[in-house]
Formats: structure tokens, C-alpha cells, sequence
């Protein structure tokens, strides 16, 4: 039986601490139902477009069985944040009222070091073809974007994925392409079953499981002023992509198979 996403909506209730590893300046947040939550802001520099891609990558990794941090909806109200001393923080927070979306933080979890921790081939295989497939250029040695948690790897931060969707144009190329970063992933030499990995999860992502985790994207975040398009028509483009790529999923894997070769 296919997996239907759905996301839960939480209000902030307290800003907490900012996060300034990266250049968003997520925040460290608690909501009404009494947990805390890595926060990220539409109103931070690539402002909604990293949001959908943090929602269409984590739902794709959840989908397919990885660990991911369960993400939420979170609403900021307007009220929020005028008390906040920090100007540039303030600013983010009053940009940001509306939907945002935070990840559940998870409490006690520590960066995956590569050196430290060996992930077995098809672990590695599995999230080295989700990287391939959702043009993700941030799981490399310097930013792995992984955490040890309860000894099993969580993937986090999908927000620089879809690359494709800051310039919006020549989509269909860019659903084909290669994909030539794949080889500074992190875990590309582990990723021994990628061929493997390919067959079943292409079996997962059905068409119909695509657009139900596309249609997760919120009206508010598909109103942009640099495209007369309207939000149903925004939100076909990026399921096109994605079926698109899927569908011709032998061009990154062979793409990945070949920056591995060069490596081992």
C-alpha cells in the first residue's frame, strides 16, 4: 500500500536560539505542542524555494524508508518576534509570518563523521541515489548533512536540492542531466549497489506518490513575483520533474557509477 505524506501544522511559541552554521540562519524554536523544532524561515535568503525543497527531499527520504527528522508546517504569527532585540533576527521573523517549515530537533544527536562512523553499501547506495535524483549538492565531506542518532544515521537539510527551480528555465533539461556533482558525495565510495538501489526504489515512487508529496507545497510559498504562473501550474512543473528524472534515472546513476569508479 502506497505511503500518502501529510504534515502536521504547529504554532511557534518561543524562538529559542539561531543556528548560524548556515547561511539561512535557521533557529532553534518550540511550538504549542510542546516540542522543539529546527526552524527554517521562508523569509531567509532563497526564501520559500529552499523551504519546497526541504519539504519535497525529506518527503521523498521518508518515503523511501530513510530516516528523516518528521517535518512540520509551522505558523508564525504576526505578534511573533517584535520583542527580539537581535535587528537581523527580527527582520527574519517579521519576513516570515505565514508557513514556515521545521524539522523535529532531534535532542542529543551528533554530526556524522565519515571518518568515524562506516555506513554500509546499501545505506550508502540508497542516499547517494536520492542525492543523484533530487540534485542534492550538500552531502559532501565539509557539510555532510547527516546525524548520528540513537546510533542510526538521519539525513537533515535538503534545502539547497532542485537547484533547478532558481532559474526556472530548461527544466526538462535539467530534469535529464547527469548530475556531475554526485561525485563529492560524501558517501559515493560505499555506494557499491546503486543499480540495485535504482530498481527498487523506482518501484516506490509511483507518479501518484510524486504528486501527493508535490501537493504538500502550501498555496502561500507558490505565489512568486518572477513568474506570472500559477501556483497548480508551479506545482506541475516540479511533479514533471521529478517523473521526468525518474524516468530516466540511468543518466545520474550512471553518472554516480562513473565518479565512483575514479575513487576506488
Amino acid at each position: 500500500m502506497e505511503k500518502i505524506p501529510q504534515l502536521r501544522t504547529v504554532n511557534v511559541t518561543r524562538y529559542i536560539t539561531p543556528l548560524r552554521e548556515g547561511g539561512s540562519l535557521p533557529a532553534l524554536a518550540e511550538a504549542d505542542d510542546d516540542f522543539k523544532y529546527v526552524l527554517k524561515f521562508k523569509g531567509a535568503g532563497h526564501g520559500v524555494k529552499a523551504l519546497i525543497a526541504e519539504l519535497i527531499g525529506g518527503e521523498i527520504a521518508r518515503v523511501l524508508n530513510l530516516k528523516m527528522p518528521e517535518l512540520v508546517y509551522a505558523n508564525l504569527d504576526e505578534a511573533f518576534g517584535r520583542s527580539e532585540a537581535d535587528e537581523e533576527i527580527q527582520d527574519l521573523l517579521q519576513g516570515s509570518q505565514g508557513l514556515n517549515l521545521a524539522l523535529h530537533f532531534l535532542s542529543g544527536a551528533i554530526t556524522f563523521d565519515p571518518v568515524v562512523t562506516v555506513v554500509d553499501a546499501k545505506l550508502a547506495s540508497q542516499i547517494v541515489w536520492l542525492d543523484a535524483f533530487i540534485t542534492n549538492v550538500d552531502r559532501t565531506f565539509r557539510n555532510t548533512n547527516m546525524l548520528i542518532w540513537h546510533k542510526e544515521l538521519w539525513l537533515i537539510d535538503h534545502g539547497a536540492s532542485l537547484y533547478f527551480h532558481h532559474s526556472w528555465t530548461n527544466w526538462k533539461n535539467h530534469a535529464q542531466s547527469p548530475f556531475a556533482l554526485i561525485k563529492d558525495h560524501v558517501l559515493l565510495p560505499q555506494a557499491s549497489l546503486l543499480q540495485e538501489t535504482d530498481a527498487i526504489f523506482k518501484e516506490i515512487l509511483t507518479d501518484q506518490v510524486l504528486q501527493s508529496i508535490v501537493n504538500l507545497i502550501p498555496e502561500e510559498w507558490l505565489q512568486w513575483e518572477d513568474t506570472e504562473e500559477t501556483p497548480e501550474a508551479i506545482r506541475e512543473v516540479y511533479f514533471q520533474f521529478l517523473s521526468i528524472r525518474l524516468n530516466h534515472s540511468e543518466i545520474f546513476i550512471n553518472e554516480a557509477q562513473n565518479a565512483r569508479e575514479t575513487l576506488i
